[in-house]
Formats: structure tokens, sequence, C-alpha cells
């Protein structure tokens, strides 16, 4: 492969950004908002009042700033098929599968991303890919949606041979890279003249707003993209404060002192004027609601145990919630309420096994590392529990970033969006997962989330055992 996958990532992630600026300029906006939130969270942590030059981008991470996600509807499995190729040129794979029609949506999805941890902290571009399940449709709108979605191509001619020459050749030529990221925007950008007619639409619509969104469209339009904050509480303030259309409520576990998985808000989809042909073949002026812009606060991947632990305690939220028709301030009270047997300490959560954590040696640690003499130091065998480093100070750990998504979380902002929807048909609320012909679609096996978070553990344990020159490190 001669070309580096970071870079053009990286790249085409910043590209896509100013193309949503322009495109909706609310994004831009909230960009802005999100660097105050930030600045003002840095300067209070590091008690800093008054010091109004600071620049969040020399405190945090560098990953921070750039990081972005994205999500887009396909229609069709050669859709999917094809952006799954696309993506792998950026260094993007499918991690997880998300049945959302558990959420009353007729699709499933999955999220393309970074997989390891050095190209994560270059850049951890990730897009949320949900795909029409065609077969959860009423036949009248699933003929519709079938042949709308037949006539049109989503992907340009050069694109798809910029594909095939990568793929063919192992390399793309820095003009290539260029023309890859040109051709792969005509993907995501907004089309204001839709493919249906205006009577379609509504017929689409009138079934679920979101197959309208998918089918009547030239292209697979971005539909939002998320900057990452590290105070979305803050954030949420101030959109409101500045009178962003901002959602009621912030999705996901409630604050606390060490976040878990993510959190996130969004202003709400505007209205924009879409143009659709009349029965004489003359444009119309109408209007279509989809797009909008998210923030997140990503906090840290939770261990099986601990994503049990965690849909347990939210679905005994939401069931005394729907009992007790509990909403807006009354829901958040159950929730923090519920979330107290949850620890909220990293000592804990290490010791309970409900996170995820990458090892490093401490400064005593490298200092034995050092003098290779480890073993006699520690005054044991050259095997020794990984409980033992961390109660001797030779380890140290920091919790590992989750780089994924919340199914329940993501329908929340998408409901938020849809105003009053018709009732979700008996399609879809009885459907089956069907995990393996998204996966055939792919032509690519689905990456295990749980897995990667393990094996990045797993690998950071392993360099300090080798820096320690220890046999054995038992978990």
């Amino acid at each position: 492969m001669d070309w580096d996958q970071n870079a053009l990532r990286s790249n085409f992630c910043h590209a896509l950004s100013e193309m949503y600026k322009s495109e909706v300029p609310l994004y831009g906006d909230l960009v802005d908002v999100v660097w105050e939130a930030d600045k003002k969270a840095v300067q209070a942590s590091q008690k800093l009042e008054g010091s109004q030059g600071i620049n969040p981008d020399d405190v945090l991470p560098s990953r921070h700033r750039v990081e972005r996600h994205g999500a887009i509807r396909l229609g069709t499995a050669h859709e999917l098929a094809t952006i799954c190729r696309m993506f792998a040129i950026m260094g993007m794979y499918p991690v997880g599968y998300y049945d959302l029609s558990l959420a009353g949506f007729p699709m499933h999805a999955t999220a393309f991303r970074p997989t390891t941890q050095e190209a994560l902290s270059q850049n951890p571009f990730r897009v949320f890919t949900t795909v029409l399940r065609v077969e959860l449709l009423t036949e009248r709108t699933r003929k519709l949606a079938q042949k709308a979605l037949g006539n049109r191509n989503i992907f340009t001619p050069r694109l798809v041979e910029l594909l095939n020459c990568a793929e063919k050749r192992g390399h793309l030529t820095p003009e290539e890279c260029t023309e890859f990221i040109t051709n792969g925007l005509e993907t995501f950008r907004w089309h204001s003249k839709a493919t249906v007619n205006l009577e379609e639409y509504h017929l689409l619509k009138a079934e679920h707003p979101l197959i309208a969104d998918i089918v009547s469209f030239p292209s697979s339009h971005i539909n939002h993209l998320t900057p990452r904050t590290v105070d979305i509480d803050l954030v949420e303030h101030l959109m409101l404060d500045r009178g962003m259309p901002a959602k009621e409520r912030i999705e996901g576990p409630p604050k606390r002192i060490c976040p878990i998985l993510l959190r996130q808000t969004s202003f709400k989809a505007l209205e924009e004027t879409v143009y659709f042909r009349d029965v004489s073949d003359t444009f119309v002026k109408g209007s279509h609601t989809a797009r909008f812009g998210e923030v997140e606060q990503r906090g840290c991947a939770l261990t099986r145990e601990g994503r049990q632990l965690y849909d347990d305690i939210l679905n005994g939220v939401n069931s005394e919630a729907a009992k007790k028709a509990l909403k807006g301030t009354d829901y958040d009270k159950l929730l923090e309420h519920r979330f107290n047997i949850f620890p909220d300490n990293w000592s804990e959560l290490h010791a309970q096994s409900l996170a995820y954590f990458s090892y490093k040696l401490s400064s005593f640690g490298e200092t034995m590392a050092e003098d290779r003499t480890s073993v006699s130091q520690l005054g044991v065998s050259s095997t020794i529990s990984l409980k033992e480093l961390v109660h001797k100070g030779v380890l140290i750990y920091e919790p590992l970033t989750y780089e994924d998504f919340l199914p329940l979380s993501a329908g929340g902002i998408f409901n938020s969006n849809l105003g009053s929807a018709s009732e979700f048909n008996q399609l879809i609320m009885s459907a089956e997962q069907d995990f393996s012909g998204f996966q055939r679609c792919l032509g690519t096996p689905i990456a295990d989330e749980f897995h990667l978070y393990s094996e990045i553990q797993r690998e950071s344990l392993e360099s300090c055992r080798q820096l320690l020159n220890l046999r054995e490190i038992t978990v």
C-alpha cells in the first residue's frame, strides 16, 4: 500500500467538514461554540481564570480538535459494498452491528473507523453508516424505493476508477489522492433537487420520514457532523444562550467524574428548500428536514461486563420512566439516581474490570526497565500479577476512549429530528436482526468492538512486560 491512509483520512475529514460548513452554516457556529466551551473548561480545570489568551488546542490531545464523526444513510447493498471499499482506502473498517429496528427504524448499521491505537491517535474520523431494509417496508413503498434507488448512482465514475486502481495496483499517487477526495465528497454532497416527485415523496414520508430521506435524493448526503468536546453540558448551555434550536436533553449516561461511553446532543434538523417535479414534469418548491449538527463528549470504553451493567441500569430506568410517564428533568433525575450504583472512580472501574485501559511504565518502572533489574528489585519471580505491578507503582493505567456508538442514544437524536412521525408498522417492530445479511453485503467481516479494545489493552500490557524483562504478567 503506497499511500498514507492516516493523512488521506485526515484530509478527507477536513474537506468534508468545510463542505458541511458551507452547506449548513449553523454547523460552523456549533464548531465555534465547542471551541469556546473547551477553552472555558480548560481554564477552569487549570484554575486559569482571566487567562483569555489560552488556546485549548495547546492543552488537549492533538486528535481532539480534528475529531469528527459523521452519519450517512444508504439505500442498497451495492451502495454499502462500494462505500466499504471507499472507506478502506482511508483506513476505516466496519466495526459493530447496530439493529435500529429496535428503535423503530427500518434500517441497520455499522461504524466505519480506524481500528488501531496508532491510527486512532492520528485521526479517529468515523462514519455511522445505515442501510435501508427494504424488506421492512410495505409493498407499495418498497416498490417505489427500489425503483428510485435503482435509478441513481451516488458514486462518480472517476471515484470507482480510483477504487479499482488502488485495489489492483496497491498504490495511489498524490494526484490520485487529491482526486479521491474531490470525487469522494460528491457522494456526501447535498442536492436540493429530488429524484422523486412530490406525490412519491409524501408517500415515502408517510411511512417513515427516514425512508423519504434515504430514497428521494441523488446522493447519500451527510446528515450530520459531530465535533468532540470536553464539557457537553457547557456546550448545551452556550447553544441555548445563543438561540440555537438545541435538543431538550443530552443523550447517554448522566454526567460523571469518570465519563463512560459517550454523551451527545445536537441542534435540531433544519427545514430546507427542496424542488420536486410535479405531474407536468416541472420543478415545484417544497421542503425537507433531515440535516443537523451534533456534538459529543466521549468517555471510556466499557468491557462486556461494564456494558451489561450499563444496559441493565438503562433498561430499568426506561421501564420505570415508561410506567410513570417521566420525561425531561424527571427522567434525568431518575437516570442520575439509578447510575449511582455504577462505580465512578478509575480505581474501582479498573479493579472490577468494567472498563478497558492502556498500560505504561511509571517513572519508577522506567528506571527499573533501564537498569534491567526489574525482577530483583521487585523481589519476585519472573512472573507477577498485574495487580501487584500496579500496587507497587511499576505500572500506571489510563482509560481507553470509547470509539463507537450507542444505538439507543442515536435513536433519541433521530427521533428528536423527525417531528411527528407516523405509527411504526408491525414489519419494523417485529423484525429480527440481519447481521449475516448485512455482512454479506459489506463483503468483509464486521469487527467486534470489544475484541478491538481488548487487543489494544493486551498489546499495551505486553509492551510493558517486554520492557520489564518479565516472563509473564498474570491478569
